[in-house]
């Protein structure tokens, strides 16, 4: 499928980039939003941006988003714990 979105020319002229670094942009930020709010899987929203999986998590982690999508936080808290001790025994 192809999805066609119109730029006015003075919104791509003020980003200073070719058509083609900017939909390439766009098609990246529109995966890392759809990713944050969920509706894309990880593999989707690398399809969608262009980039191998490896590549888009490392895209996820320059902006400051984990791959891992926790939902409790006891299991978060049990997760810190875990960090934790960890920090802890390497450094003795």
């Amino acid at each position: 499928m192809s999805l066609n979105i119109s730029i006015p020319d003075s919104v791509l002229l003020s980003t200073r980039q070719s058509a083609e670094q900017f939909e390439s942009e766009a098609k990246k930020a529109i995966a890392l939003k759809f990713y944050t709010d969920e509706k894309l899987s990880l593999g989707q929203a690398a399809e969608l941006s262009g980039l191998s999986k490896f590549e888009f998590m490392k895209f996820l982690s320059q902006n400051k988003i984990s791959v891992f999508r926790f939902e409790d936080d006891d299991y978060v808290a049990a997760l810190q714990n875990d960090v934790s001790s960890a920090e802890v025994c390497a450094n003795e």
